[in-house]
């Protein structure tokens, strides 16, 4: 309303012509209700778009919600008037616009810290989930280097977390890289013989991004507490999706990030267990904001939209799970009614429903990629997808390299549709069998011929 009309001079003044009303012009709803229209005009301004040498249609259906969500219009709304009106500095002191904007941050953090049950102060926003694994992993390590050399974690953690102790073992610290079972979960024994005395940090993924299973996270926190070392969990893709309570899982640390439950992308937040305390020394030199664990600026707008969308989360959480549950029983009966040889990649029992990560043997991975182009799907993380080697993390669960590579990522969320989840199955579909057709190996195994029994020779 008040932004609107404040606004739409301006526009006009540059020589803009809305086409919505003025007291609409930066409502999100107005997206929604001029939807068909917007819809229209979209699909024949996009007709046959060429990105990157593909030739596109018009615009894919989205489901890789494993790499980023689409923002909730709800949250948007929340972000708007910090961009436009209140945009202080919530770290001015001396007026209202930054008292304001300090108002609105420490109203956000609460919200956070409820839904995984921490008290505010102990949660510090940072850039993402990235930043925070980075603080977490190194800054304990370093805080407490004199006594604790050791680090224990997972091989299927996100590539942060290995890139981090990587850089520890090149201080002369050691790390552990447990293995992981065939259905993606880590050994809760095998975790627990590995810890020793000069053990500083155990760091395993709340839900993997890949595969979504869903680690013990209490019996995990239980071990550590038992033996008195601090748990750090990547929650990244748990936050919003699965219930957390971090006195109840024994968490001692925590990554999580905005982007992953429909809140806007560039800012994530650490939790840090104060009783008892754990240190951790920071990565970044500055201001001394956020309690000196993490200097510069913090972005208002961005704090205000995650803390909306942590807000939604709470409320709704149980009807997106139930509801991720319902499609994806739905995408993976209509892939298996109609394809045969597929495998699931991870636990289907202690898995987050919103993904589905299947193998499909005799396809070339890339080619059912390029052909899925009506379908945004991954073949993995997308923070590694660069790569052409298969996925570690389904290396990690024994999966045969020629499995790995015809692996495909179908991430399913809050706005996914079951037209969404229908069309993705006929595409799938129909892209398999055409590739199988085109096959010999295919053929050669429905003959009863065993591959791996085969010589090739080489020329």
């Amino acid at each position: 309303g008040r932004l609107s009309r404040r606004l739409l001079p301006l526009l006009l003044r540059r020589g803009s012509t809305p086409s919505i009303s003025p007291a609409r012009a930066l409502s999100t709803a107005a997206v929604t209700a001029d939807a068909p229209a917007a819809a229209a005009a979209a699909a024949a301004e996009e007709e046959a778009m060429t990105i990157k040498g593909v030739r596109i249609s018009g615009r894919p259906l989205y489901m890789d919600m494993q790499a980023t969500t689409p923002v909730d219009p709800r949250v948007l709304d929340a972000m708007l008037p910090f961009y436009l009106s209140r945009y202080g500095n919530p770290h001015s002191r001396t007026h209202l616009y930054g008292w304001e904007s300090d108002a609105a941050v420490e109203e956000a953090r609460a919200r956070v810290a409820s839904l995984v049950g921490a008290d505010p102060r102990e949660i510090f926003f940072t850039s993402g989930a990235t930043e925070c694994n980075n603080i977490a992993v190194k800054g304990v390590m370093r805080f407490y280097r004199d006594r604790r050399r050791h680090v224990v974690t997972t091989q299927t953690e996100h590539k942060c977390v290995l890139d981090s102790c990587r850089y520890l073992q090149q201080e002369g610290f050691e790390v552990t890289y447990l293995p992981v079972r065939p259905d993606g979960l880590v050994d809760v024994a095998q975790l627990a013989d590995a810890i020793r005395p000069d053990t500083g940090l155990v760091s395993v993924m709340a839900v993997n991004n890949e595969i979504g299973v869903v680690q013990p996270l209490e019996e995990i926190g239980r071990i550590c507490k038992e033996k008195g070392v601090p748990f750090h969990t990547d929650a990244a893709q748990a936050l919003g999706k699965i219930p957390i309570d971090v006195n109840q899982m024994g968490i001692g640390l925590m990554s999580l990030s905005a982007h992953k439950i429909y809140g806007p992308k560039g800012v994530g937040a650490l939790y840090l267990r104060r009783r008892p305390r754990i240190r951790v020394e920071p990565q970044m030199s500055g201001g001394g904001q956020e309690r000196g664990i993490r200097s510069g600026t913090v972005p208002t707008p961005l704090v205000v939209g995650f803390g909306a969308a942590c807000e939604i989360a709470a409320k709704e959480m149980d009807y997106d799970h139930r509801r991720a549950s319902v499609l994806q029983q739905r995408l993976l009966d209509g892939i298996r009614g109609q394809v045969d040889d597929i495998v699931i990649n991870g636990s289907m029992e202690h898995r987050y429903p919103g993904n589905l990560n299947l193998s499909f043997a005799y396809v070339e991975g890339e080619s059912l990629l390029m052909g899925l182009k009506e379908v945004a799907v991954s073949s993995g993380s997308a923070c590694t997808s660069a790569s052409l080697e298969p996925s570690y993390v389904l290396r990690a669960l024994g999966v045969e390299e020629d499995m790995a590579h015809t692996s495909i990522r179908f991430g399913i969320g809050r706005f996914t549709t079951e037209e969404e989840v229908d069309r993705a199955i006929e595409l799938t579909v129909h892209q398999v069998k055409k590739l199988r057709d085109m096959s010999p190996l295919y053929e050669m195994a429905k003959a009863g011929i065993d591959l791996k029994s085969i010589q090739w020779a080489q020329h």
